[in-house]
């Protein structure tokens, strides 16, 4: 497990399907409402699409995919959280679905374990770690690891760029 800082975890929560999701705060730019996605012929499904940001193409990454979850249409809930990663020791710029955005919140470090190797229905290598609020559980994904065995950074982009920059 990837150590986290001493102290809270400042973390936006989301929901996909019915689990509850964190991603550090300090990784997010910012949320969007559904923006027109560009499909990306015979790319992976976990990065199928482009959107544009204030001009810029930014991948569009659902993490169901990774996580074996069903996707159902977009709904008036759905959004998409523009986050800065490090992939490959660079700093890219990333969009993921989220079927609802919570709030921000702090998960306190001494709440939050490594994701048990036996037991879990996702790659455990996927999970940063799971923590614990209000009687409840949240999964922390390892997004780095998550963009980096996919490969998004190689989503073949080139045929739609030009037309989603317009």
């Amino acid at each position: 497990m990837k150590a986290f800082k001493a102290g809270p975890m400042k973390a936006l929560t989301l929901r996909l399907q019915d689990e509850l999701f964190a991603v550090e705060a300090e990784s997010v730019r910012e949320i969007l409402d559904l923006v027109p996605i560009t499909e990306v012929p015979n790319a992976p499904a976990f990065v199928g699409g482009l959107i544009n940001v204030r001009g810029r193409v930014v991948p569009l990454a659902d993490l169901r995919v990774m996580f074996g979850m069903d996707r159902p249409p977009p709904d008036k809930d759905t959004r998409i959280v523009v986050i800065e990663i490090d992939i490959d020791g660079e700093p890219t710029i990333a969009g993921i679905l989220a079927d609802k955005v919570h709030d921000v919140t702090d998960i306190e470090a001494a709440s939050i374990e490594e994701a048990p190797r036996v037991g879990m229905r996702w790659r455990a290598d996927f999970v940063r770690g799971i923590g614990k609020r209000n009687g409840g559980f949240i999964i922390i994904p390892d997004l780095g690891r998550i963009f980096e065995t996919q490969g998004a950074r190689n989503a073949p982009v080139a045929a739609s760029e030009e037309r989603l920059a317009s």
